[in-house]
């Protein structure tokens, strides 16, 4: 996470630095700044330096180096335990395909939109109770 958080405070200073540039530049051509390039760049130095000063400050919080900082750290360090997922499961593949209807319906037709719904709704209860009918009943 160190070396993130150097990237990230090197980005801001280099797009900082493009930014004075840029508008010293544009100052002296044209007599006044660019305002596209200007508050484009700013913007960007500022997400750099919110990007790096979040993970500075989580890195403080956590209250030591991840595994990857370590020289030491093995492989099953980084590796933790992520919960159970549904094996063979085909209910998100069907959620996704409710949510594609779904956005379709809103640049198509709304009546796609209701398909994607009603498609949702069967997708959403089959994954919810998956464990509770057919082969992994409990």
């Amino acid at each position: 996470m160190r070396a993130s958080i150097n990237v990230f405070w090197i980005l801001a200073g280099f797009f900082f630095l493009a930014l004075a540039t840029y508008t010293i530049w544009a100052l002296i051509v044209y007599g006044e700044p660019e305002w596209v390039g200007t508050v484009g760049l700013g913007l960007v130095t500022i997400m750099a330096v919110f990007i790096a000063f979040y993970l500075s400050r989580s890195y403080r919080s956590q209250g030591g180096d991840l595994p990857e900082d370590r020289l030491d750290a093995s492989v099953d360090d980084g590796d933790p335990e992520m919960g159970f997922f549904s094996p063979y499961s085909w209910w998100p593949l069907l959620l996704a395909t409710a949510a594609a209807l779904g956005f379709l319906g809103i640049a198509v037709g709304l009546w796609i939109g209701a398909i994607g719904l009603a498609l949702f709704i069967v997708a959403i209860t089959g994954w919810v109770y998956e464990y509770y009918r057919g082969y992994f009943a409990r």
